[in-house]
């Protein structure tokens, strides 16, 4: 196990001691969700109070995002002149809102778990966050690594309030969305790069680590 894994896995594991196996459809939800749109609705609901309460504390007002928009395959909205396309979920700061293939997220949720749900959702808010604080980077791949960094950072702080429990198997379905969901080659100068595998999962470790603020 690489240096990222074993950090990830080690926080998962001290926060899920006295926890059971996860099976499907086990839910982080600590309310027993047991399906896919319990999971999103969850994760939805969890990632803005957490980032409104963030925004609290430093002195700012959060702006919750006009829509949460589900569709499937060609069928969803565009954001200014990019159609969206399948199997994809993304964040358009053109309105405000969120969208996402609803179809692939739910074959995600049933072959690697409900930390698919957890990963993808918290990193679209994250960049809905960097539109609300004008953060701007010179490459798509470094707005891309935060984002994965302010999911890690938020699903830390929900597990660690008690409001999500980690549970025996979670880091693994945590780190498979996230290799899953890396560049197969390290091109940083590519417009539409998200970073590779490893790349990926040492940001999301970082954010898990440390919170949002080392992001």
């Amino acid at each position: 196990m690489n240096p990222v894994k074993r950090i990830l896995a080690l926080a998962l594991a001290l926060l899920a001691v006295g926890a059971c196996g996860l099976t499907r459809p086990s839910s982080m939800d600590t309310e027993g969700a047991d399906s896919f749109e319990d999971d999103v609705r969850t994760a939805r609901t969890l990632t803005e109070a957490f980032w409104t309460q963030q925004f609290q504390q430093s002195g700012r007002t959060y702006r919750p995002i006009a829509d949460f928009i589900p569709y499937s395959g060609n069928s969803g909205p565009s954001c200014g002149n990019q159609p969206a396309v399948p199997n994809n979920a993304f964040y358009c700061p053109i309105g405000h809102f969120i969208a996402f293939d609803q179809t692939w997220m739910d074959s995600l949720w049933n072959e690697m778990g409900d930390g698919s749900v957890y990963v993808i959702i918290p990193h679209e808010f994250g960049h809905a966050i960097q539109a609300q604080l004008n953060t701007n980077f010179q490459l798509n791949v470094q707005m891309e690594l935060q984002a994965d960094c302010y999911a890690g950072g938020t699903l830390s702080a929900l597990v660690g309030s008690g409001t999500l429990q980690a549970q025996q198997g979670d880091e693994d379905e945590l780190l498979l969305s996230l290799e899953a969901a890396g560049d197969p080659t390290d091109d940083w100068l590519n417009p539409s790069a998200h970073g590779t595998a490893e790349q990926r999962q040492a940001s999301f470790a970082t954010g898990y680590r440390n919170g949002v603020n080392a992001c």
